[in-house]
């Protein structure tokens, strides 16, 4: 690596993989005249965690390295280069700011203790370097919504109201190109999944989600959600839908690594709206993105409480750990056939819908009475649009230590009968076939 004499802006990215609406890239341009990029595949996040599970099981990791390959070819559009490495960001870092020169690593705001550990680590390392971050993967920006993150409402129809009422949605940022002399020389690699430790595999064809990673695929989805299919019409009427890639809008696998951001869905959304009219259905697109940001804002106020056993409420359930139970419910196999159609679902692709999440993970805490945060461990492994804040917001609201006022319990069966009346649902995943 040469050394250089001009000022550089790294952009480290993390789960904001993207170009088009990325604070943290807008900054690094408009204030260097060198930029580049770093991502790293952190091992630690491959790793076994005490649950059992692997933090970053196959399908994430497969459509990750999907979204990096991407990024790469975005950035390289605008003359920048983005590095990669499979370790520690606090091991690289500060060798990258001595052989480039740089004065300012730009990157996005995480707040839970895995991020804050990992920020510690580097500012130790890189002495007076200017670090900055931006809260970039909100609908609504925290500078605009409170000074205080204790003051956010524990009931999500205040949150919501409030936010309606009084709190505008900050516009997109672009970003420019820079010029040809902004490349460096890339001798790093994109790992394999070999790499970070998994055979190749070929996901089911009958899998629900049938998408690649990166932002060009996600816009492409956008834009055939939305203006091509005209699907965010009825989104109200089928988003309980079980089977198939168009009962919902699929958006959230690349909402949760940052490769599309909430405000471009909510911008596409408003100019649907404008060419072809608001009804329920495109209102409850956006609205759903505000639960997002609510886990997250809750995640803000609660910090760590979020991972722990009693929740945000302290409560203090007794909670079981069967090693025979938990295995049952991962494979399919308990006396819910529609909770084991779901469980199968999520094995074999990494997808399940929500309807689906909301129903096993009832089973798992209140029927089989297990402990709440091994499913919401074993969610976090498997999941492809695994985000941390509404992975455990859901589990604990669903357990009854979070967000849930009413505390209520699933009917597996009676949901199975109005979402699943004709068996079609769990026929695909329950009956065996030969190829």
């Amino acid at each position: 690596m040469q050394q250089q004499q001009e000022n550089t802006g790294l952009v480290w990215f993390r789960n904001n993989l993207r170009i088009q609406d990325n604070v943290s890239l807008k900054k690094a341009i408009d204030n260097h005249n060198k930029v580049i990029a770093v991502y790293f595949f952190d091992p630690k996040y491959f790793s076994v965690d005490k649950f059992g599970f692997k933090k970053t099981a196959k399908f994430r990791a497969h459509f990750l390295i999907e979204t990096i390959q991407n990024l790469q070819e975005s950035l390289d559009k605008l003359n920048i280069t983005l590095l990669t490495y499979f370790d520690t960001p606090e091991n690289k870092i500060h060798q990258l700011c001595d052989a480039f020169n740089v004065d300012t690593i730009y990157t996005q705001k995480e707040w839970t203790q895995e991020e804050l550990d990992t920020n510690g680590n580097i500012k130790k390392s890189i002495g007076d370097i200017n670090f900055i971050e931006d809260y970039d993967q909100f609908l609504y920006h925290p500078d605009t919504v409170s000074k205080n993150f204790s003051n956010i409402p524990n009931v999500f129809t205040a949150f919501r109201k409030k936010l309606e009422k009084y709190v505008d949605i900050l516009p997109e940022v672009s970003v420019q190109k820079l010029g040809t002399e902004n490349k460096i020389e890339n001798t790093t690699t994109i790992p394999s999944l070999k790499d970070l430790g998994f055979d190749d595999f070929k996901t089911p064809h009958k899998t629900a989600f049938p998408f690649k990673g990166g932002e060009t695929e996600a816009l492409k989805r956008l834009n055939y959600y939305l203006f091509e299919s005209k699907k965010v019409g009825f989104y109200k009427k089928t988003r309980n839908g079980l089977v198939g890639k168009d009962y919902s809008t699929k958006f959230s696998p690349w909402l949760a690594n940052g490769s599309l951001s909430a405000k471009t869905i909510y911008y596409q959304v408003k100019k649907y709206e404008q060419e072809f009219g608001k009804n329920q259905s495109t209102y409850w697109v956006i609205f759903e993105l505000i639960w997002r940001d609510y886990f997250k804002y809750i995640s803000l106020k609660y910090g760590n409480d979020i991972f722990k056993i009693g929740g945000i409420l302290h409560r203090d359930y007794q909670w079981k750990s069967d090693e025979e139970t938990i295995k049952k419910w991962i494979n399919g196999e308990t006396k819910d056939d529609f909770v084991n159609a779901n469980m199968i679902e999520l094995k074999e692709t990494g997808w399940m819908s929500n309807r689906g999440r909301q129903n096993v993970a009832s089973y798992f805490a209140k029927e089989l009475l297990l402990d709440w945060r091994i499913g919401a461990a074993y969610f976090e492994s498997l999941l492809l649009d695994y985000d941390v804040h509404s992975n455990y917001g859901n589990w604990m609201y669903v357990a009854g230590v979070g967000n849930d006022p009413r505390d209520r319990k699933f009917n597996t069966q009676l949901q199975a009968e109005r979402y699943d009346s004709n068996h079609k649902f769990r026929n695909l995943w329950l009956e065996k076939t030969l190829f």
